[in-house]
């Protein structure tokens, strides 16, 4: 009697709100009924953010609940509204800890009740809708609420399609698979297409134990559901959970097969937010998982620079996630390897060291070991580098035209000669060393135990006393010069564009590197130099504020350039068409030009430009 009370009582409570109140009076009976109370004092942590996922669906019956990251409160869920969904649904873990404000009640359907509340026609529609406002309201992505009602599957398109007619092997068929990197592949039939994927090939091929050379044809599932790639990812979320499939087609009015959108891909929809791409790839278990994580790397930038994140703060979050997955990478190539002979340290350098990173940004790495070295401790560390670097790739960090990477001698050295090579660079500053040190001087520690940032920083306070140094830096400091030309007009390369990293960034940063080393400051991101600079009186504040609004500008400008190149699935790149510009904004990009270009011109007093 007691049980059939509670239950009573859960169903009165839980048909006031979403999603129960859609779902048909049997069904919200059944749910009920499956209810469990449980009830939590103030301050008691319900789910660990990165700690196990969700067993179920909780619902606030009475009291509050906090989403908290680290220290900060993220936001509040008071009566009737439910948590522990998205960590349920997607299998991973949850994206904060939820703690109770006060002494709390929830309600509780573990697993197996909860799919089937949510996978009803009321429990998909909540589960959209609740994303998106916790997105919105949480403010990581604060268009998440567009994202959400309009994203199209196009947009989430991102690998490669693999496709093969019936006949074809299952083994070749796996190895287009691998060497697509895709999980399944798409069979060209006369009429549409058959699926097959690495599901298939375990459960009807493996474990029925027939033999390799089975076609394709025989393991298929067809015909396969396709999807066009203007069709709403939410239409498709209801239509992938009432077909229990994870794998989407998307073909277009002509018959071509664009690509295919997996069920991890419409969850990051809901995810595409530092926190959760952060989380995802610090917890992958392979580094093919890392390398898939980091993929949705320019679909959460896209979703940034649509919210009106700060430039700036993207650049910084793409450094972040650069730092974790290479963080991750060498954890998961050095359990396979053995540990490290000696202690050692994995540098980031240039834009990513600056925490100034774009989506066209290469990798440029270095990696310091402790001495004495050795040809076994350098053989060690060399094939750990030229895995981690080579995922990095995949991952969509390039690899340094000019092989900056730690899998490069150059560039992998041990303590004793990462010293020599900075005090190199200050005693005998010929062009090799310049080069080497507008390089080098911008590092910063990513990950390892080697004390090798307080020996090098401590070199690098040292120029000051080394004028010979200074003065020849002044001079690379004017290497790359704005494009303008008579009468301040922009002069344009033979395509009519304008690379605004070369002609623009780089200039900028060049500045801010002379100014700080030579006033012994060793901040190394652009912007914290040129306030250093300011304050050590090097650099005038009017130069300094023309200078950071040009930075701004042109950080802006080539973040919103690569968004819409990912968008439209093309290369990141840093050139523009001045002519496809506002004009308005055309205008200041003028200006912020000659901003750079004065300020290199006052950098005669050091050495005269002409020579």
């Amino acid at each position: 009697m007691l049980e059939a009370d509670q239950a009573a009582r859960s169903a009165e409570f839980l048909r006031r709100f979403p999603p129960f109140n859609g779902l048909p009076e049997p069904e919200l009976e059944r749910a009920a009924a499956a209810a469990e109370v449980r009830e939590y004092p103030a301050g008691a942590t319900i789910l660990a953010e990165d700690g196990s996922p969700s067993e179920g669906l909780y619902v606030v019956r009475s009291g509050t609940v906090e989403l908290r990251h680290e220290e900060d409160t993220i936001d509040a869920l008071e009566t009737g509204e439910a948590f522990g969904h998205p960590s349920l649904l997607s299998g991973m873990a949850p994206a904060f800890d939820v703690v109770a404000r006060d002494d709390t009640v929830c309600l509780l359907l573990r697993s197996e009740a909860a799919q089937r509340v949510l996978s009803s026609t009321a429990g998909v529609q909540f589960v959209a809708s609740s994303l998106r406002e916790r997105l919105v309201r949480t403010g990581h992505v604060a268009h998440a609420q567009a994202e959400q009602r309009t994203a199209h599957l196009g947009s989430l398109v991102h690998r490669p399609v693999a496709v093969c007619p019936p006949d074809t092997a299952a083994v070749d068929a796996a190895r287009l698979m691998a060497a697509a990197d895709v999980s399944c592949v798409l069979v060209q039939l006369r009429d549409g297409f058959g699926i097959v994927t690495d599901s298939d090939l375990r459960r009807k091929l493996v474990a029925e134990d027939l033999p390799g050379t089975t076609p394709v044809g025989d393991i298929m599932v067809a015909p396969a559901k396709t999807f066009a790639p203007e069709s709403l990812a939410v239409d498709a979320m209801i239509d992938m959970l009432d077909a229990g499939i994870h794998h989407l087609p998307i073909v277009d009015s002509g018959g071509t097969p664009l690509g295919v959108v997996t069920a991890t891909d419409l969850m990051y929809i809901e995810s595409r937010t530092p926190f959760a791409l952060r989380r995802s790839i610090a917890h992958a278990a392979t580094v093919d998982e890392v390398v898939e994580s980091a993929r949705h790397l320019p679909q959460m930038v896209v979703s940034l620079i649509r919210a009106g994140v700060s430039p700036l703060d993207v650049g910084r979050v793409i450094a972040l996630q650069s730092d974790t997955a290479t963080t991750r990478l060498i954890e998961l190539v050095a359990a396979q390897r053995g540990p490290a002979p000696v202690a050692w340290s994995w540098l980031a350098l240039g834009s990513t060291a600056r925490r100034e990173a774009t989506l066209a940004s290469d990798q440029d790495n270095a990696l310091a070991y402790a001495d004495p070295g050795g040809e076994q401790v350098d053989a060690y560390f060399a094939e750990l580098a030229a895995e981690v670097n080579t995922a990095l790739a995949r991952c969509g960090f390039g690899a340094d035209n000019a092989e900056v990477l730690a899998r490069n001698r150059q560039w992998r050295l041990t303590e004793s000669e990462w010293v020599r090579v900075f005090h190199d660079c200050l005693e005998n500053p010929d062009r090799s060393h310049l080069v080497r040190a507008a390089v080098a001087f911008d590092f910063r520690q990513v990950v390892g135990g080697l004390d090798i940032v307080r020996p090098l920083v401590e070199i690098e306070r040292q120029a000051p006393k080394h004028p010979d140094f200074i003065r020849r830096l002044a001079r690379t400091a004017t290497d790359f010069t704005p494009p303008l030309g008579f009468r301040s007009r922009l002069t344009l390369d033979d395509d009519d564009m304008i690379d605004l990293k070369r002609r623009g960034v780089v200039p900028i940063a060049n500045l801010a590197r002379f100014h700080a080393l030579q006033a012994g400051v060793t901040i190394s991101s652009t912007v914290g130099r040129l306030h250093a600079a300011e304050d050590a009186g090097t650099l005038a504040p009017d130069t300094v504020a023309a200078l950071l609004e040009a930075f701004a500008l042109m950080t802006r400008l080539r973040l919103e350039h690569q968004a819409a190149q990912a968008e439209a699935g093309a290369e990141p790149d840093n050139r523009i068409d001045p002519g496809a510009l506002p004009p308005l904004t055309r205008e200041q990009l003028k200006t912020a030009f000659k901003a750079v270009a004065e300020a290199q011109h006052a950098l005669s007093r050091f050495v005269p430009l002409g020579m």
